[in-house]
């Protein structure tokens, strides 16, 4: 991550921390009161090959103590009252800027993996994690809501597991090159403005 990538995304959390603050309280409010504790959902994620950390996020699933890879139809009897909402508009993803403030992560990069995946394909994320990791970026919009429509039909986590690893990985990862072989800092505020407009052009 260059210096003045580093620069933008602290301050562009700040901001955004600070003018967010009341509406993050309603949220954890929403979440308290209707669905009960945790507020928040930590999850271990990968920065790089061996360096993993705490991925934040708002809670919109009910725990459970088997849980394990992404989140496909198996999983769907799980999300609560707010969590739909949240997904809907991506809201859960809020606390993610404390991520961004402790340089975990980026506004703009690859999505950040599941370490069980980075050792599933080391040769592969070894590429893809030479971007430092963000909140949004080129393959979560291209790819995204593809994603969901391929793991929506599957019904147990083995099922999601191998839909995942055979239809997923290979292609988001595909996207992910392209990325790293396009980055800059015009091409990163264009990926944040498609992703507020949900527009995204791979040219």
């Amino acid at each position: 991550m260059t210096p003045g990538k580093r620069v933008f995304d602290v301050v562009a959390a700040l901001v955004l921390l600070t003018g967010l603050l009341p509406f993050i309280v309603l949220i954890a409010l929403a979440i308290l009161v209707l669905d009960g504790r945790p507020v928040l959902y930590l999850s271990e994620r990968m920065k790089t090959q061996d360096e993993g950390f705490r991925l934040w996020k708002f809670r919109t699933m009910k725990p459970d103590a088997s849980d394990r890879g992404v989140s496909g139809g198996d999983k769907s009897s799980r999300i609560t009252r707010t969590g739909r909402a949240l997904r809907r508009y991506r809201l859960d993803e809020i606390p993610q800027l404390w991520n961004i403030l402790r340089g975990d992560i980026s506004f703009v990069g690859p999505r950040p993996p599941l370490r069980r995946y980075t050792e599933m394909f080391p040769e592969l994320y070894a590429e893809v994690l030479e971007s430092r990791p963000g909140v949004t970026g080129l393959a979560t919009l291209a790819f995204h809501r593809t994603e969901e429509r391929l793991l929506a039909p599957c019904s147990s986590k083995d099922e999601t597991e191998a839909v995942y690893c055979r239809r997923c990985v290979p292609r988001k990862a595909r996207l992910d090159r392209i990325y790293t072989n396009k980055r800059s800092f015009c091409y990163d505020l264009k990926l944040m403005l498609a992703t507020v407009f949900r527009r995204i052009s791979l040219h």
